[in-house]
């Protein structure tokens, strides 16, 4: 790499910190962490969205953890022992501010390295900042040809290239770092900025040098999966690319690395890990309820996709890990898979045909007609709460071919929901129960769609009419819901269960709608009734119904699958047992086929492999595990936010559209429907 394209590359990583100091200023702001001093290190006004907020929340409680438990074990050391903390491309961080208001750095100095303009820059302001200089005490401000950027008691500033060992190793010395001192070196996303030789070459540096030590990053991993390669995408489009993600794609590759380049102990876990295991339940409590959020497929999935790791040398800082075991496992892993099911692309990506959209709702109409509704996605060149109706059809030769439907006359247009929920009346006749416009606004109208062909003997749907459905009032005011169709005496009956609303985080009522009349009514339900949840999965079956998986009250998937079965005097849940029993999970789409349960897709955090389809044999309660093989479907393809349609008698099941808000590293749309190929599911299996 020539000298210009060392500096461009240094530009663009810079730019990172400057985005994530803009964050960490919006998350102090809105209350998730106590930081006076990040506005006063990054001004400007700027607002983050709850996605971003909760992102870098647990980011900072993860650092946080690892910091004072640094602290408190150098501070069992005899006097007059000191310990230093070492922040390699600190940027704007505040971690010194923070620690010396709150009185913990009376035998602990912090040095801190980034490049030299983003440490001029950062000295430049605590100068001119009255607030940020009574903390550090009488200082110096070095000048443009030093590297010792800030100078005080106990905390000094360096402008330097982590590339340059050997430049580094010689301003430490001359800033007074000893390297036989404990010493805490921390890094948040600097690693992988490197190339991995680089970063291999630091890591090893830092095993040599400092013989007491515990070394802390935080950086990304799981480049392979769907989120995973649009996270590597948007790095790559700042011209940021990450390295080394290949060679280290998981927490135990990670840990590997570190053990490998000479330290004694290291341990690793992911933010979801992390999330669960070492924040108390009341704090998470705390943190879910400051914003409206709606977002919880993106946010594990971040999560799953960030680690935090403590590597340590020598004797004090390795006799007790920052992370150790618990006795119960957070892994709950899925069985070996028993096989795979084939994905082929049944669409094309034409602009005006494609359903890319997430968070809506697909229901066959009749063989051969697949109707979608709502939803965010693409639509006039924008990402937006989908207004346009979308149809797939079989054509004769039985391709299957999108078109985009608007909604027209007097009854009034879609009003842009989504997690809502469908189904159909009639051929031509569908109903829209629930749903949200935003995460404090329920779209609590039952709408009735009402779907005109050009001609009679046309299967192709010309027209679409909105208008309220004339329904009772009822518990409508609802998202990530599920209706299904259960039969009560021999009457048709559509049951209503669980989801969220804007006052309650999770749902475990039910509700039964009669069909013919569109009332509500009360039918007789026992036994103990499951746990509140929503993005669940509903499914028809024996008269009743199946339910299965979704978020839980704490935010935490579930496993659980219970059959509300129909009894002469009403209905009775009964708990499925399922052996071996399946990962948690949410946001999945499921069918029963041949006696089988399937569970499509979805979101799970207890386990680092991405989800295919679960089956369950109703019969037995055996559950197998099926991987996909995508090897025909252009990647990446996210199975969550999607919804699905059985088609028993090609023996397939349908994904349409699906995707999500990837963080802050875009928003993406699967641009294909894809058959999954059932075939090898045989009704003797």
């Amino acid at each position: 790499m020539g000298p210009r394209s060392r500096e461009r590359r240094a530009g663009t990583v810079q730019s990172t910190n400057d985005s994530s100091a803009l964050s960490k200023r919006s998350l102090a702001a809105h209350g998730y962490v106590r930081d006076a001093f990040a506005a006063l290190l990054a001004p400007g006004p700027v607002r983050r969205t709850p996605l971003i907020h909760r992102g870098y929340y647990v980011r900072a409680r993860a650092v946080r953890h690892c910091v004072r438990a640094f602290l408190q074990r150098t501070g069992a050391l005899p006097a007059p022992a000191r310990a230093q903390i070492l922040s390699l491309g600190s940027g704007s961080d505040s971690l010194y501010f923070r620690l010396k208001a709150a009185g913990l750095l009376a035998r602990t100095a912090v040095w801190e390295v980034d490049f030299p303009d983003v440490s001029r820059r950062k000295a430049e302001r605590i100068r001119d900042v009255p607030e940020l200089c009574s903390l550090t005490g009488p200082f110096q401000v070095g000048d443009s040809a030093s590297a010792l950027c800030f100078e005080s008691s106990d905390y000094r500033i360096l402008g330097a290239d982590l590339r340059e060992l050997p430049r580094l190793g010689e301003a430490l010395d001359c800033a007074g770092l000893d390297a036989t001192s404990p010493t805490l070196l921390l890094a948040e996303a600097v690693l992988t900025y490197l190339e991995p030789a680089g970063a291999a070459a630091l890591i090893a540096w830092a095993a040599q040098r400092f013989p007491d030590a515990l070394f802390v990053i935080y950086e990304q991993m799981k480049p392979r999966d769907a989120f995973g390669q649009i996270m590597l995408q948007h790095f790559g489009r700042l011209h940021s690319p990450l390295h080394g993600l290949e060679l280290f794609p998981d927490v135990e590759a990670q840990v590997q690395r570190f053990l490998q380049a000479g330290w004694t102990a290291c341990s690793a876990l992911d933010l979801n890990e992390f999330y669960r295991r070492w924040l108390p339940a009341e704090e998470r409590q705390r943190v879910e309820t400051l914003e409206p959020f709606d977002e919880f497929e993106e946010w594990h999935l971040k999560c799953a996709h960030y680690f935090i790791l403590a590597a340590s040398r020598g004797d004090t800082l390795s006799e007790t890990p920052v992370f150790p075991p618990s006795e119960a496992s957070f892994r709950v892993d899925p069985a070996s898979p028993t096989g795979f099911f084939s994905a082929t692309v049944v669409t094309s990506d034409h602009q005006h045909s494609s359903l890319k959209r997430y968070g809506h709702t697909s229901i066959l109409l009749s063989p051969g007609i697949i109707f979608s509704a709502g939803g965010f996605g693409e639509q006039g060149g924008r990402h937006c709460r989908v207004s346009t109706f979308h149809l797939l059809l079989r054509s004769c030769d039985s391709e299957w071919k999108g078109s985009q439907i608007s909604s027209l006359g007097t009854g009034g247009q879609w009003d842009g929901r989504l997690y809502h929920t469908m189904t159909r009346l009639s051929d031509t006749q569908v109903l829209v129960l629930g749903g949200r416009l935003s995460p404090v606004s329920p779209a609590s109208r039952a709408l009735q769609l009402d779907l005109y062909r050009s001609e009679d003997n046309c299967p192709e749907i010309q027209n679409v009419t909105v208008t309220k459905a004339a329904l009772e009032e009822g518990p409508m005011s609802r998202w990530r819901h599920s209706t299904t169709e259960v039969y009560y005496q021999n009457q048709r009956y559509l049951l209503v269960y669980g989801g969220r609303s804007v006052v309650e985080p999770v749902l475990s009522d039910c509700h039964f709608l009669h069909v013919e009349t569109m009332a509500w009514v009360r039918i007789p339900v026992e036994g103990a009734a499951p746990e509140g949840r929503h993005s669940h999965s509903a499914c028809s079956w024996q008269g009743g119904a199946l339910i299965a998986g979704g978020l839980g009250a704490s935010e935490e998937p579930l496993s659980s699958v219970f059959f509300l079965r129909p009894k002469p005097s009403g209905f009775l849940w009964e708990s499925v047992d399922i052996q071996p029993p399946i990962t948690p999970r949410y946001s999945h789409t499921a069918h029963v086929f041949n006696g089988k349960l399937l569970l499509v897709g979805g979101v799970w955090i207890h386990s680092s492999s991405v989800p295919g389809v679960t089956v369950i044999n109703l019969t037995t309660g055996l559950s197998s595990e099926y991987q996909l093989d995508t090897t025909s479907v252009p990647w990446p393809l996210m199975l969550h936010n999607h919804s699905s349609v059985l088609l028993p008698e090609e023996q397939q099941i349908l994904l349409t559209g699906g995707g999500g808000n990837c963080f802050s590293f875009g928003t993406y749309f699967n641009p294909h429907t894809v058959a999954l190929d059932l075939s090898s599911l045989s009704t003797g299996q």
